[in-house]
C-alpha cells in the first residue's frame, strides 16, 4: 500500500488519481474538514489528520510500502514562519521517524527549488548546489530547505528517501488555489493589472506527478532531483493569458525597486484583508533573480518530460473554468505561438 500525505494539495490530488489509475492501493492524509470529493472513494482510503502529531503518523504508516510526503504549508507571507516551520520541518521529522519505525521501504520526498542556496542572479541551478537555510530566502525556502537537510540525513542513516524538487507547479486540477491558480484567477477576473519585470521556470503538475512515481522506481537513496519545467517571463505568461482568456494584456511592469516597495504595501492591506497577495517582496525577490534550473538529472534518470507551459495554461484556464473559479468571457481560444 502508498501513502500520500498532503492528498488534497495539487499534487498531491493529482498524484493520487494517478496512482489510482494505475491500480494502486492509497492511503490519503488530509486535514480534519478538507474537502476528498475529488477522490475515487471506494478506492482511497482517506486518514484525517495532521502530521504534526507524531503517534498520528505512526499509525498512518502501519503496513506502507512507499510513502510520498508531500504535505506542506506553502506561504509567501512573512507572519506565516512559525505555522510553515511547524509543517514542513516538524511534520517531516515525524513522517522520517514514522518511516524508520515501520519499516517502510521508501520515502519520495517533495520539497521545492526555493529550498536551494541563493546564488547570483542569473545563475544556473542544478542538483549540486548546496541546501543552506541561513542562505535562503523567505520563511518558506528555509523550512524547506532544513526539512531536505533531515532527510538527507536520514538517508544516510540507512532510510531509502530520495528528494524532489518542482519549479513552479501549474496545470489543472487545481482545487485549493495555488499561487500560480490565484495568478490566473486574478487575471481572468480583471484583477491582475501590473506585472513584474522577471521570469521563472514553471512546470506542469502532470509531469511532477509522472516523475514522482518513476522515482519511486528508479531513485537512488540520497539522491535529489530538479524537476523543471520552461522558463517563461511573466509578461510572456500574461500574454499567454490575455490569448486564452480573451481579458486585456497587463500592460504595466514593474523594476525590482518599485516592485518591492509596492508589494510590501499591498501585503500588509492582503495581511488585513484576510485575502491572497498576487505579489510579496518574496515573490518579486524570487521572479528577479532570473534562475535557469537545470533538469538534466532527471530526464536522464528518471524520463523527466516537461510539456510547454502555453499547454499547461490552456488546461489550467480551461478546468479553472469549467470547475466554476473563473468565467471566460468567450470560447476558449488557442495558446499557440504568440
Amino acid at each position: 500500500m502508498i501513502l500520500v500525505t498532503g492528498a488534497s494539495g495539487h499534487v498531491g490530488n493529482v498524484l493520487v488519481r494517478e496512482l489510482v489509475n494505475r491500480g494502486e492501493k492509497i492511503r490519503a492524509i488530509v486535514l480534519p474538514g478538507e474537502d476528498v470529493s475529488m477522490f475515487k472513494l471506494d478506492r482511497v482510503e482517506i486518514l484525517r489528520g495532521d502530521i504534526r502529531d507524531r503517534d498520528f503518523v505512526i499509525k498512518a504508516c502501519e503496513g506502507i510500502e512507499t510513502v510520498y510526503h508531500l504535505a506542506a504549508l506553502i506561504s509567501i507571507m512573512p507572519t506565516m514562519k512559525k505555522q510553515v516551520r511547524s509543517v514542513n520541518v516538524g511534520g517531516t521529522e515525524n513522517v522520517i521517524h514514522a518511516c524508520k519505525v515501520k519499516h517502510v521501504g521508501k520515502l519520495i520526498y517533495t520539497s521545492s527549488i526555493h529550498a536551494f542556496t541563493e546564488l547570483e542572479p542569473g545563475s544556473v541551478i542544478d542538483e549540486n548546489v548546496s541546501f543552506n537555510p541561513a542562505r535562503t530566502s523567505g520563511v518558506y525556502g528555509k523550512s524547506k530547505a532544513e526539512a531536505v537537510l533531515n532527510v538527507l540525513t536520514a538517508a544516510r542513516e540507512g532510510l531509502n528517501a530520495v528528494v524532489l524538487c518542482p519549479t513552479g507547479i501549474i496545470g489543472p486540477f487545481d482545487y485549493k488555489l495555488s499561487e500560480m491558480g490565484n495568478m490566473i484567477r486574478l487575471f481572468a477576473t480583471g484583477k491582475l493589472r501590473v506585472g513584474i519585470e522577471g521570469s521563472f521556470d514553471f512546470v506542469d503538475v502532470r509531469d511532477v506527478v509522472r516523475s514522482e512515481i518513476e522515482a519511486s522506481i528508479k531513485a537512488k537513496a540520497g539522491e535529489v532531483y530538479i524537476l523543471g519545467g520552461e522558463v517563461i517571463s511573466i509578461r510572456e505568461l500574461t500574454d499567454i493569458l490575455h490569448q486564452l482568456t480573451g481579458r486585456k494584456k497587463v500592460d504595466a511592469f514593474l523594476k525590482s525597486t518599485t516592485a518591492y516597495v509596492l508589494s510590501a504595501m499591498s501585503t500588509l492591506y492582503y495581511m488585513i484583508s484576510k485575502t491572497k497577495a498576487a505579489f510579496t517582496p518574496y515573490t518579486v525577490h524570487t521572479l528577479t533573480r532570473n534562475y535557469r534550473y537545470s533538469h538534466e538529472k532527471a530526464s536522464r534518470i528518471l524520463g523527466h518530460c516537461p510539456r510547454k507551459v502555453s499547454e499547461s495554461l490552456k488546461d489550467a484556464v480551461e478546468w479553472l473554468s469549467g470547475y466554476g473559479i473563473i468565467r471566460l468571457q468567450s470560447k476558449l481560444n488557442s495558446a499557440g505561438p504568440l
